[in-house]
């Protein structure tokens, strides 16, 4: 790979995930005391806007990135679309419309994420070896964004934290026009004649037909439940218990996400697919029985092992897991497939679980603005133990096996 097009596909990824980032971790803390009142419940429906999103994706990714139009110029219509959401958000003071707005973006900014998967994976040879070297660039950005967002303080004044929609609508904006200019990625089914499932991107339901495949599909609608615990009340809950600045301090669970992206093609040689993919999900097991018994005090290290784990919970199940996707599916439905499995992840699972804790977080409410952040914490954590105890119950080999 030529070095202008790896630099290319670093800022490709960079910026996508900037643009998720710097206003996706305190949207809950945004939403529950920046001035929109919102209920844990709401909060959670809020978070699993996400999840609709990635329900729709396959079908955007099916019906144009594999049969019509290149997936960069794909990527750069829907951002540019994005940009002028994510404005309309910064100008919301009320529930109903900001998860409105919320939800029509969601809807276009999760294909982007099986998009970008799709013109990386076109550029390299190597996937086990190249492609977590990419894929890190976007934990990079989640990085920045969250350092921002600590650096500028605004989690002491969450009213304040509206400007991060516009950032991100900024932002969005640029990388619009840039994702014009990557490597081209045309539709690998141009000008042939495709079935109506193939058009709907279900052609790449067939990997199912692997029963490693399916398990580890079944798995990662599972686990993704207690994973919106996290995504959805960590911010809150690190607030809550006093942790100052919260929202950079999580940036360490990123930092670790790109350190162990690094060392990743090490780790496949070494374990292989089915090791790391357990690893991740008893990372998840301990992250959250951390949370259960840490506190701001003298239990602090507690809380930022938790933060920390979740590198190892990020990159062993979900880059593992996209690899492993690709592997499994060939070149002919890389986008479908790439797309069912943010489906899996990103849309059932994890709306399955946004729902869930915000209801939790309700249930254990304490006083006027306080929560029972111990009980909260074990059930997620109780959770992924049952997963893990599925999938190294059932998922047998790692054998590379592609399908399509």
């Amino acid at each position: 790979m030529k070095p202008p097009i790896r630099l290319q596909l670093y800022a490709m990824m960079f910026l996508n995930f900037f643009v998720w980032g710097i206003w996706f971790v305190t949207m809950g803390t945004y939403l529950t005391k920046g001035g929109i009142g919102a209920s844990g419940e709401q909060t959670g429906l809020a978070y699993g806007t996400q999840c609709l999103g990635a329900i729709i994706a396959p079908f955007i990714i099916g019906m144009i990135a594999d049969r019509f139009f290149a997936a960069q110029k794909i990527l750069g219509v829907l951002h540019l679309l994005g940009a002028i959401l994510l404005y309309t958000l910064s100008t919301q003071n009320e529930f109903g419309s900001f998860y409105t707005s919320l939800l029509i973006y969601m809807i276009l900014y999760m294909p982007t994420l099986a998009l970008v998967n799709s013109i990386a994976l076109k550029q390299v040879t190597d996937a086990e070896k190249e492609f977590s070297g990419i894929r890190m660039w976007g934990t990079i950005g989640w990085i920045v964004s969250g350092l921002i967002i600590g650096w500028m303080a605004w989690e002491a004044n969450p009213g304040s934290l509206g400007i991060t929609y516009r950032i991100a609508a900024i932002v969005a904006a640029g990388f619009g026009v840039f994702s014009f200019f990557l490597p081209n990625t045309p539709p690998p089914k141009a000008g042939q004649q495709v079935s109506v499932a193939e058009v709907l991107g279900l052609d790449a339901l067939k990997i199912l037909r692997d029963r490693n495949y399916l398990i580890f599909f079944i798995a990662s609608i599972l686990i993704c439940i207690p994973l919106a615990f996290y995504y959805g009340q960590a911010n809150q809950f690190l607030n809550e218990v006093g942790m100052q600045q919260a929202a950079a301090k999580m940036t360490m669970g990123q930092i670790a996400e790109t350190i162990f992206l690094f060392l990743m093609p090490w780790f496949f040689v070494r374990f292989g697919t089915k090791q790391m993919i357990l690893i991740g999900m008893l990372a998840w097991i301990l992250r959250y029985a951390l949370f259960s018994y840490g506190d701001a005090g003298s239990n602090i290290w507690m809380l930022y092992a938790g933060i920390i784990l979740h590198g190892i919970c990020y990159d062993f199940f979900f880059v593992t897991g996209q690899i492993y996707t690709d592997q499994v599916a060939g070149p002919r439905v890389r986008s479908s497939a790439q797309g069912l499995i943010t489906l899996a992840t990103y849309g059932v699972g994890m709306y399955i679980g946004f729902y869930l804790a915000g209801s939790y977080v309700d249930k254990y409410k304490v006083g006027e603005s306080g929560h029972d952040w111990p009980t909260i914490w074990l059930f997620p954590c109780l959770f992924a133990a049952g997963v893990a105890l599925m999938f190294l119950s059932f998922f047998r080999n790692n054998k590379k096996k592609t399908i399509a």
